[in-house]
């Protein structure tokens, strides 16, 4: 079993409504991406901006949780598996870990993305 932020998270991605996906997050939601870190970023709305994006891009995304943990200190750590096909028939799958460092009212407020494209 999931923990409820994980399982919320990845039902609103596989629901496609960036709306929900951003109702996920808090309203000042700290992003950081260790390996991309030009991308980190802060706010809801900017979680929405992206998905609007993503689901535009590829919107037969399907989000799945491979597996998931917490530790002591209330931290989840979680791979993921994000695959979908381009408008133009190109696949595409991202996959790795999300670590969330913070939950406030079920809602995400700061994560680690290591998620990348698998080539």
């Amino acid at each position: 079993m999931l923990p409820v932020p994980i399982e919320r998270l990845r039902d609103a991605i596989n629901s496609h409504d960036a709306t929900r996906v951003a109702d996920c997050f808090t309203e000042n939601y700290q992003a950081d991406m260790p390996l991309h870190p030009s991308r980190s970023f802060t706010g809801r709305a900017h979680v929405l901006e992206n998905y609007q994006a993503i689901f535009t891009r590829l919107p037969d995304l399907r989000a799945t949780v491979l597996r998931s943990c917490q530790d002591d200190s209330g931290c989840w750590w979680s791979e993921w598996e994000m695959s979908g096909t381009s408008r133009e028939g190109i696949p595409s799958v991202i996959t790795g870990v999300v670590i969330i460092l913070s939950v406030v009212d079920q809602r995400i407020g700061h994560t680690r993305f290591y998620l990348d494209a698998v080539s």
